[in-house]
């Protein structure tokens, strides 16, 4: 038997979404259940891949079963394709298994053409309202399928309104329109050099073509990479008879749905227009009329409809998101799906059905998306404000929220300015630790290099701090304390923008922001993923406010304290350089002994604010040369700052430089060679442990981690350095405290000989920030200069230092955790790249079978929703 391609709405229901795609499943699903849907078929997914694998061509096969249900549909309908006595016409809509708000416009009134625009104008006694749906279709079909500019089109029917004196498109004559047809097939004449095509059977499938094709455009591909849908699951094609909202003062057509999408309100919410067909609802060339006023209108209509939305949000138990048509008086639905909300609407929702009885908790748990609540807990810009605003540069959305402040270049000028009350936005081309000041400092922050995973990018997410970063659009001089954007702008120190990290969108200008507000639908949420996920959530936080708020955000722990960052702090950095330059093993040890009582204080408060929670502290991990400047006007004031000849320390700066630090002298490489850093870290924590215990009474077990470890020798050769410096230290205290010493795994080698690391490890931390740079032999600072090329040509269909790849770098960490758990039974295992905060990157944590993911104080609730859908996903075998 043939394969089946094609399938009439009776012939399918809402449990064949893969292959009808959502919009197919439920109009089959609403025509099983007697709902009045205007009939029609859908071609499947499987068809659009079929497309692609025949090089951009639907196969003889296919065409012949569409054939047959138009056949089909003919005879339902008593009217045919062409036929000029009785016409009859369909709308062509995508539908994805997923859904992809505006990806492909509709095509509405297909089947029209110069002779049954005629028969229709004759049919109805409309001569209007015929040809109001011929140049409705001629702009469609123009627009959508042959890509001919819907603004050309525009302009022709806003000459002829000015011309003719009317104000709203409903004002124009039978004859106007006629007009407007005429001067629309010129347009496409002279546009395609051919006539508007006038077999609808041609039309039909030249439309179902387009959207194929509409599954790899540019706006699908992004949309796919935002929201983690594969392309290999193709479109579904919907045909549809026509039903006319155009027809007079008894036709209309609208959207509703069934809460308010905003705020969750449990209260029909929608527009709707008279006499108009679908696209002039969100067009905004009519105003839309409430919903509400329907039940003065049409009292019957409206008292259908709302009887229609309760059952379909009782039999789907989700709020629905409904389109309707009204014709001379009786009702149709075209479409019903799970609605798009806010995330607070999300919330409230979720928690309603709960409370009614509709679905359980794990339900409302998976109809939540884990990363919509990062608008919960960041401000946003004031949304009449933003509608108004134009963006002047589009960068990297690398931590989410809205900022606004005045420009500053330099981490020095943004922490002076911020002193005296400014709120400032820092402006570099790329981050170092050596800004963290400024950062602290600054409401926003924007670099023209970079990516997803770069030094802006992390530090800010950590921070809770609205950040663009990667922003090829702009270039900035900071010696002249300028940026100019690619359309030729200049913005100078003092000059105010926005930048909204949630898009990546930069505004030239002063944008008024509001606060984030969490509801207390967000903390039952919460306890009601805590309740479920197995996978425990820690935090990345270097300092004790990271600590703190992540305390707040449900954090169990740290999974990654970064050491580097508290030595840039006021009167910590002369120390770290007087270390740096120093030309002997004594010299060096003077240099620690000064930063051993900040790096000791800096552990007490984090151990206070975590309590006895678990707190792993990562040994040293940059490059030296980091720490210390590359100007000359910056080494000279050094120089005399440390009472050191000019040369002398250029010539030390000049030596410590590296052709790829990523790679170089760094890490557990730097300990190696300077094993005295990591007796003072090693004390510093130790200590600072003891004294906490002491003090409040809780257990404190730190847990040392070694960084870019390759080989287990290198683990070996720094951990009896540890060992022997915490008995040293607890000797002398009196004091016996557990620790553990494990290490990062971010070097593919380091994955690959797990096992002989496990032997003398406590744990591993995956390092999946550059365990995916090396591992892929990309720069992560870099790649976003070529990324998008290889996702125009498939190549990648995500950014993997975003998502963890888990074919590659997944292989990867799944032999570290088997050769190691093979070794050492009780190896802990945990992740603290940014992944850890990533919904895809959690699930595939909790099927390796993880202890925990580390992430970013604000993602930590991310996190934790994303864990309890892995688990009930796991448990429901949905992985």
């Amino acid at each position: 038997m043939p394969k089946k391609y094609v399938y009439l709405f009776n012939e399918g229901n809402a449990g064949m979404r893969n292959l009808l795609g959502g919009k197919g499943a439920n109009l089959a699903e609403m025509t099983g259940l007697g709902l009045p849907v205007p009939f029609g078929f859908t071609v499947t997914t499987e068809a659009c891949t079929r497309y692609y694998q025949d090089g951009g061509r639907i196969g003889e096969d296919i065409l012949a079963q569409i054939e047959q249900a138009i056949t089909e549909l003919e005879k339902i309908a008593g009217k045919k394709f062409g036929d000029v006595s009785n016409p009859f016409l369909v709308s062509v809509r995508s539908g994805s298994r997923a859904s992809m708000p505006g990806m492909m416009d509709t095509i509405l009134n297909l089947g029209l053409n110069d002779d049954t625009v005629e028969s229709l104008a004759r049919l109805t006694e409309n001569e209007r309202f015929a040809f109001d749906s011929y140049r409705r279709f001629i702009q469609m079909f123009s627009d959508v399928v042959m890509d001919i500019e819907k603004s050309k089109f525009e302009e022709i029917f806003d000459e002829v309104k000015e011309l003719n004196g009317c104000s709203l498109d409903t004002e124009l004559t039978a004859e106007n329109l006629r007009t407007i047809v005429a001067r629309y097939k010129e347009l496409y004449r002279s546009e395609k050099n051919e006539d508007f095509p006038q077999n609808p059977k041609t039309q039909l499938i030249e439309a179902a073509k387009a959207v194929f094709r509409s599954w790899d455009n540019p706006r699908a591909i992004v949309y796919r990479r935002m929201n983690d849908i594969p392309s290999d699951w193709g479109t579904a094609v919907n045909v549809q008879a026509m039903v006319f909202g155009n027809m007079g003062d008894d036709s209309g057509t609208g959207v509703a749905f069934t809460r308010n999408p905003s705020t969750g309100e449990n209260k029909l919410y929608g527009e709707y227009l008279i006499n108009a067909q679908g696209e002039d609802v969100v067009a905004g060339i009519r105003t839309p009329l409430e919903i509400e006023n329907l039940k003065d209108k049409m009292p019957d209509v409206y008292k259908e409809f709302s009887k229609i939305a309760k059952s379909l949000e009782t039999h789907y138990r989700d709020m629905q998101d409904m389109e309707f048509t009204i014709e001379r008086g009786k009702l149709y639905m075209l479409q019903t799906r799970n609605g798009k909300r806010t995330a607070s609407a999300a919330l409230q929702i979720a928690v309603d059905l709960v409370n009614d009885g509709m679905i359980s908790k794990e339900e409302a748990l998976l109809k939540i998306d884990p990363r919509s609540l990062d608008s919960l807990l960041h401000p946003t810009f004031e949304p009449n404000a933003l509608k108004k605003a134009k963006p002047v540069a589009h960068g990297l959305p690398a931590s989410p929220g809205a900022a606004c402040g005045r420009v500053y270049f330099t981490a020095a000028d943004a922490t002076e300015a911020a002193k005296l009350g400014e709120k400032v936005i820092l402006v570099r081309e790329e981050t170092s630790p050596e800004d963290i000041e400024g950062m602290y400092a600054s409401q926003g922050i924007l670099t023209s290099r970079g990516g997803m995973t770069s030094h802006a990018a992390v530090v800010a997410r950590g921070m809770g701090t609205c950040c663009v970063a990667g922003c090829p659009e702009i270039v900035v001089k900071e010696k002249e304390r300028t940026f100019i954007t690619q359309g030729g702008v200049v913005f100078v120190q003092g000059d105010w923008i926005s930048l909204d990290g949630s898009t990546g969108n930069v505004y030239g200008t002063e944008l008024p922001t509001v606060e984030a507000e969490v509801s207390g639908n967000f903390a039952a949420i919460m306890a009601w993923a805590d309740s479920v996920r197995v996978l425990k959530v820690r935090t990345n936080a270097d300092t004790p406010h990271d600590a703190a708020q992540a305390i707040k955000f449900g954090a169990q722990g740290i999974g990654l304290c970064r050491t580097e960052h508290m030595f840039f702090g006021e009167g910590r950095i002369s120390a770290v350089r007087e270390m740096i330059v120093a030309k002997d093993e004594d010299s060096r040890r003077k240099a620690l002994n000064r930063l051993l009582p900040m790096q000791r204080g800096d552990f007490k408060g984090i151990y206070k604010e975590m309590g006895s929670n678990p707190v792993t502290i990562r040994f040293l991990d940059p490059p030296l040369h980091e720490f210390l400047p590359h100007e000359d006007n910056d080494i000279k004031a050094l120089a005399e700052q440390m009472g050191l000849p000019f040369e002398q320390l250029k010539l030390t700066i000049s030596g410590l430089r590296e052709i790829n630090p990523m790679l170089g002298h760094r890490g557990c490489r730097l300990a190696i060679t300077y094993p005295e850093i990591t007796q003072m870290q090693t004390r510093a924590i130790i200590e600072a442990a003891i004294e906490v215990s002491e003090e409040t009474g809780n257990k404190v077990v730190p847990e040392i981690m070694i960084p870019l470890v390759g080989d287990a020798k290198e683990f070996e050769y720094l951990k009896q350095f540890v060992d022997a410096t915490a008995k040293q230290v607890m000797e002398e205290r009196g004091f016996k405290l557990d620790y553990l010493v494990g290490t990062m795994i971010e070097v593919p080698r380091a994955a690959l000989v797990a096992d002989t690391i496990a032997k003398n490890a406590a744990f591993f931390s995956f390092g999946t920030n550059d365990l995916s740079q090396m591992t892929y032999g990309f720069s992560r600072d870099d790649a976003g200069k070529f990324l998008d090329d290889y996702y125009k040509k498939k190549i990648f269909e995500f950014d993997p230092f975003a998502r963890i790849d888990r074919v590659g770098v997944g292989k990867l960490m799944e032999i570290a955790c088997k050769l190691g758990k093979e070794e050492y039974p009780g190896l802990k295992l945990g992740i603290c790249g940014e992944h850890g905060g990533d919904p895809s990157s959690v699930e595939f944590c909790h099927m390796l079978g993880l202890d925990y993911v580390s992430c970013s104080p604000f993602r930590v609730p991310i996190a934790r929703l994303a864990a309890a859908q892995a688990k009930i996903k796991q448990d429901r075998g949905m992985l």
